[in-house]
């Protein structure tokens, strides 16, 4: 088993990682394996001759696909085109070259942002093609939603063991903790630490703080990724998340950060910047049929980590 992971130094390779690491030395299953990390300068995966060279260098048996462009809700509004075409085109040369090179198994990773905006809740994986995503991260979502459309395709057509996961909102370390093109957790962690360094600033969140999301920490998905590249099968796709239960504002995500980085002053709110989707609450039902007693790290215990790791490597991290 020779497995090659796409995106393998960002936030969720980068969790992979030390999970399989953790398991070599421990004697696990990944102790008989080969695991490959790549990372944007070894290949520019929108250039299908350069994909196609790094398959003939490697010969992958399998394959996690986490490479992306990806951004928070502002950058996905602003860059539209840049967020279709360059997922499109990565997306496309990925599956081709697991096709052409034989891999036994391909398991992407898409977003619960692909999910119509208009919908019942919680939403499952039989529900991602009912209607159009939310305006805001259009480009972004539609490109994922062609994966799950590829995979059937390439499965009824060649045969080909593709498959997907959908994980909700991601953060941990090693995260892009940017403040204007970042994911919301990781940009709260940013500009709690500004605030606390600088006392011009304020902890402003944009928006209302009232729209919810679920959260799922990097270490959580990467267990999970691993055990789903050995056990799911399936073509359609799974989604990934602690219960419904989960489900958190912004506003307390919020106040979770400034209690996690030891912030006491009060939190400041721009109402002049969108909110985005209100929710996209999700099940995971199918999920615990699979691993009922997988257990999520709370998210305070996790947004403690994270920042602690933030802190820690504040000169050399992506922000």
């Amino acid at each position: 088993m020779k497995v090659l992971v796409t995106g393998g130094t960002g936030l969720v390779g980068r969790a992979i990682q030390s999970v399989v690491e953790a398991e070599q030395k421990a004697g696990g299953p990944a102790a008989t394996e080969e695991w490959i990390f790549l990372s944007s300068r070894d290949c520019d995966l929108c250039d299908a001759i350069a994909t196609r060279e790094l398959f003939a260098k490697h010969r992958p048996t399998h394959v996690i696909h986490l490479a992306a462009k990806v951004g928070g809700l502002f950058a996905n509004m602003k860059h539209k085109v840049e967020f279709w075409r360059d997922n499109v085109s990565m997306n496309d040369n990925i599956l081709v070259c697991c096709k052409d090179f034989q891999v036994v198994k391909l398991l992407s990773c898409l977003s619960t942002c692909i999910f119509p905006d208009q919908t019942s809740y919680p939403i499952d994986e039989t529900m991602i093609h009912d209607g159009p995503p939310h305006r805001s991260n259009e480009a972004y979502a539609y490109a994922k939603r062609m994966i799950d459309m590829q995979n059937r395709c390439y499965r009824e057509q060649y045969g080909c063991n593709f498959t997907s996961i959908v994980p909700t909102n991601i953060y941990g370390p090693h995260d892009n903790f940017c403040i204007e093109d970042g994911h919301v957790l990781p940009g709260l962690i940013h500009k709690c630490k500004r605030a606390m360094d600088d006392s011009g600033y304020n902890f402003v969140i944009w928006g209302s703080g009232e729209p919810r999301r679920q959260f799922i920490y990097s270490q959580d998905l990467a267990r999970l990724a691993v055990m789903a590249l050995r056990e799911y099968d399936d073509v359609e796709p799974l989604i990934l998340c602690g219960d419904a239960d989960s489900e958190v504002s912004i506003k307390d995500v919020g106040q979770m950060v400034a209690n996690a980085m030891g912030y006491g002053k009060a939190l400041h709110f721009d109402t002049t910047k969108a909110d985005g989707q209100f929710k996209k609450t999700a099940s995971n039902a199918k999920m615990r049929k699979i691993w009922p007693n997988f257990v999520f790290t709370p998210l305070e215990e996790g947004i403690r980590d994270t920042a602690r790791w933030f802190v820690e490597h504040y000169e050399s991290c992506r922000k």
